[in-house]
């Protein structure tokens, strides 16, 4: 399903050229829980942005469910991201003046599905994670833990196939964030490719596959054949 050969991607830092990943090489299966680990200025959060095609490798190819996404324009890269991957960041990145349905509703107008059908859907996504009586709240009026569960509302409205989550329970305490995570496994369980950045070693021992990154490079993956 995802499938990155030789991927390499650079930054200019001042005068000096970091590479942030050097020939990498991995593929994930439909249905996968993957753990991505490594210290700081690894390479993580780049790999995950080049999966989530919020990024582009500067040398390598990435082929997701058999399309070579190189080749992709960036609305054509857009329109592939919008519908089978959903985002779910440590900080949440909800708008701040719209209200939970409002936050969660904002993917499918930017896809065009019909209104009626988008409220039905936000108010089934939202009662499912507990925030039947949280819809018409602010961010700044929930919890962490409830901006986190509007968070994965709106990352899985669209039904995705990928789920990519970048620190997800990072600003959470810890009952929270336990709450998160079960959340995001039960949708692994019932078919979503979940792919994970973590610190904790916790819990990247829950996920079934670990890849640890160090200096832009694969060191260990536990799903290598």
């Amino acid at each position: 399903m995802i499938h990155l050969a030789g991927i390499e991607r650079k930054f200019l830092v001042g005068d000096e050229t970091v590479h942030a990943l050097s020939n990498v090489n991995i593929t994930v299966h439909q249905g996968e829980y993957v753990a991505i680990m490594g210290p700081s200025g690894s390479g993580k959060s780049t790999l995950l942005n080049i999966i989530g095609l919020l990024d582009r490798p500067d040398k390598g190819v990435y082929s997701l469910s058999d399309l070579n996404t190189n080749e992709l324009t960036d609305d054509q890269q857009a329109s592939v991201r919008r519908h089978k991957i959903g985002f779910v960041f440590q900080f949440f990145h909800l708008v701040p003046r719209l209200t939970s349905a409002e936050n969660v509703e904002l993917p499918m107008i930017l896809a065009g599905v019909d209104p009626a059908e988008r409220k039905s859907r936000v108010q089934a996504a939202l009662s499912s994670l507990g925030l039947s009586d949280r819809t018409k709240h602010r961010p700044d009026q929930l919890s962490g833990g409830q901006r986190q569960r509007v968070a994965i509302a709106r990352a899985t409205i669209m039904q995705p196939d990928i789920i990519l989550a970048d620190e997800p329970t990072g600003n959470l305490d810890r009952t929270s964030g336990i709450e998160v995570i079960q959340i995001l496994e039960d949708l692994h369980t019932k078919g979503m490719t979940l792919i994970m950045v973590t610190h904790d070693p916790d819990l990247s021992n829950r996920a079934s596959r670990r890849v640890q990154l160090v200096d832009g490079k694969i060191s260990t993956d536990t799903g290598e054949s």
